[in-house]
């Protein structure tokens, strides 16, 4: 049995399930940050592996889940939601997790708004861009990109981290503050796949601030799953 299929059911079983289903492949950086969560703060759940590689998230049992037919996806009883930060609100909200998480604090909270608002349209696109030129193409698909576009998306990727640098984390322990926030959590399961690019600065390591001491299990186990379970072929945008 492998490691994703030993951490829960198959999307195709469909088994009756009470309470908290979550559908996810840890491949993906979105499907990461929920599962972390959850773990993090104890949330009971029931797994199910949706593999985006056998292209089980285009399944029409699946879509009985999710109609836009990505990961991750999330069914509490008859209510389904799609989204990875809406999830990860949802989850927040429910279960009263700490209030360092998404603080009640107005402007606080406002923070991990403004950035999880940047980071899905700015990181995520840069990050995803640079992995697929500097390693997937050349190194799984036998595919190298030119000098000339891998060096404009490694540019773009810089300004791109210089930006989450100057503007968010600037001199403190996290984005937000003091404390981890959901923005240190969507902002690492997506600067893990940076790491391997050597491109220098707190948060151009991939191991930024303060969040690997808070999360270290997490962070060193998810951040090797991509590279011991990507298969060499691509796949279009169905995480989000």
């Amino acid at each position: 049995m492998g490691f994703a299929e030993s951490l829960g059911s198959r999307v195709g079983s469909f088994r009756p399930a009470m309470g908290l289903e979550l559908y996810l492949d840890l491949l993906s950086q979105p499907c990461r940050a929920i599962y972390i969560f959850a773990k993090k703060n104890r949330i009971p759940f029931e797994m199910r592996t949706v593999e985006l590689l056998k292209g089980q998230h285009l399944s029409d049992a699946f879509a009985q889940v999710n109609p836009l037919k990505k990961v991750p996806a999330l069914k509490d009883g008859d209510f389904t939601l799609a989204e990875s930060v809406a999830i990860l609100l949802y989850l927040t909200r429910k279960y009263k997790v700490a209030d360092h998480w998404y603080p009640q604090d107005l402007q606080a909270c406002a923070r991990v708004d403004e950035y999880l608002a940047w980071q899905h349209t700015t990181l995520r696109r840069s990050c995803l861009r640079a992995l697929w030129h500097k390693v997937m193409f050349p190194v799984f698909l036998g595919e190298p990109v030119s000098p000339e576009m891998l060096a404009t998306t490694l540019a773009e990727l810089d300004v791109t981290l210089q930006l989450l640098e100057d503007k968010f984390l600037q001199n403190k322990a996290f984005l937000i503050g003091p404390h981890v926030s959901l923005a240190d959590l969507v902002a690492i399961t997506e600067l893990m796949h940076v790491s391997c690019m050597d491109r220098g600065g707190p948060a151009r390591r991939g191991g930024p601030w303060g969040v690997a001491e808070v999360l270290p299990p997490a962070v060193l186990i998810y951040g090797n799953l991509f590279w011991s379970y990507v298969a060499p072929k691509p796949g279009r945008c169905c995480h989000s």
